[in-house]
């Protein structure tokens, strides 16, 4: 794997971490796709620093079975912000 690689995975996983980030954000971040920081996390930085990998995943995951709550948030907002 080349060096700019495992520096990228390892500094996503950090900001994951750092700001409670969903994917998304990351990819924002770092001008990446979605898919990319997703195999950044869960499968180069396994072979880099697994317990980093982990904790970053934890968030991931959190993260992912919260989507449907802020999805529904956004919506709401959205709906009552344009009745104003």
């Amino acid at each position: 794997m080349k060096p700019y690689i495992e520096e990228r995975a390892v500094k996503a996983a950090n900001f994951i971490i750092s700001k409670n980030a969903t994917v998304r954000e990351t990819a924002k971040q770092f001008g990446i796709s979605k898919s990319t920081v997703h195999k950044d996390v869960t499968e180069r930085l396994e072979k880099i620093n697994p317990k980093l990998a982990m904790e970053a995943r934890q968030i991931l995951e959190l993260n992912k079975a919260e989507r449907h709550l802020r999805g529904g948030l956004a919506t709401k907002e959205k709906y009552l912000g344009g009745m104003k």
